[in-house]
């Protein structure tokens, strides 16, 4: 469920940046959410695979996502 609510908060924000005439901050937290997003895919495929997942990685994941939303 955690990653279905990110991409679906991520299209969204898309959208609204992208309808947007500037998109100043809202476009750095895109940028931002991008960025973890690509961590969850890692850290998703990680699991998929049954490797271990690297605490350092979790943590930066939600630091980074934590940033772009504040």
């Amino acid at each position: 469920m955690h990653g279905l609510a990110a991409a679906v908060g991520l299209v969204l924000l898309i959208i609204a940046v992208v309808h947007m005439s500037s998109a100043g901050l809202a476009g750095v937290a895109l940028a931002i959410f991008v960025i973890a997003a690509l961590g969850g895919f890692v850290l998703f495929a990680m699991h998929l695979t049954k490797k271990p997942l690297p605490p350092a990685l979790i943590a930066v994941h939600g630091l980074v996502a934590v940033a772009a939303f504040v």
